[in-house]
């Protein structure tokens, strides 16, 4: 747990950035919520944790996301990360973010992450889910 308390401290700092929040839910096998702050024109860092599980597998990643391709209604996202607790590992995402609204506010996402575990192989997480972004005025 020693390791997820420094996943969570690194990524709360990592998102004291400059730049607008977001805030996702993504469903899959393995749901989990996110929480990150877009720094420049490219790079997402996010703090994920787990959810519909008990407190004692609760799971932390963070991530750190570059943005490949970005236009009003769509990102197209790469990154690479840590996973703590339930399934320790690396974590290579690859996602896409949709905003269909004339307020560019609320979305929908796609995203595909293999985790490879430190003990128990590789995983294939696929998610969807919904995105909502606090724009600045």
């Amino acid at each position: 747990m020693k390791k997820g308390l420094l996943l969570a401290v690194l990524g709360l700092i990592s998102l004291a950035g400059f730049a607008q929040t977001t805030v996702s839910f993504h469903q899959s096998n393995l749901p989990f919520i996110g929480v990150n702050r877009q720094l420049g024109e490219r790079w997402i860092p996010e703090l994920r944790v787990g959810t519909d599980n008990f407190v004692e597998n609760l799971s932390l990643e963070l991530v750190g996301n570059y943005m490949v391709k970005s236009d009003e209604d769509k990102q197209i996202y790469l990154g690479l990360g840590a996973r703590v607790n339930l399934l320790d590992g690396v974590v290579v995402p690859l996602g896409i973010n949709y905003y269909p609204f004339a307020k560019k506010d609320f979305g929908f996402h796609m995203e595909a992450a293999p985790i490879i575990g430190f003990n128990d192989g590789l995983l294939f997480r696929g998610s969807f889910g919904i995105r909502y972004r606090f724009l600045k005025e």
